[in-house]
């Protein structure tokens, strides 16, 4: 499985390189904290995953790499995703490394 650190896409958003980002945390959690992903509940990711581009970078992230990573492999068996990358540690390492002033 495809996997980026926090440092790297925190320099993908610095560099305004094109990317989707996808939170697949519940609602209440994106609420609490998120880094501007599209929301998409991993129990709704059979239902919306047409919007989930195949056309560039997917980096696909939860509160610690665990529920991106099903839903990765979930993508990729089922709908034949290639450009997907977990990222790793999830918004708990984006909160350690990048952004302290995140609660998660």
């Amino acid at each position: 499985m495809n996997s980026i650190t926090v440092s790297e896409l925190k320099e993908m958003i610095d560099n305004n390189e094109e990317f989707q980002l996808i939170d697949v945390r519940e609602e209440h959690e994106y609420e609490n904290a998120n880094i501007n992903g599209l929301l998409i509940p991993m129990g709704e990711i059979a239902t919306r995953y047409q919007e989930v581009s195949k056309d560039k970078k997917v980096i696909v992230q939860c509160r610690s790499g665990a529920r991106s990573a099903n839903v990765i492999g979930f993508l990729e068996q089922n709908f034949g995703y290639t450009n997907l990358f977990n990222l790793e540690g999830g918004i708990m390492a984006w909160a350690n490394e990048i952004d302290d002033s995140l609660i998660v």
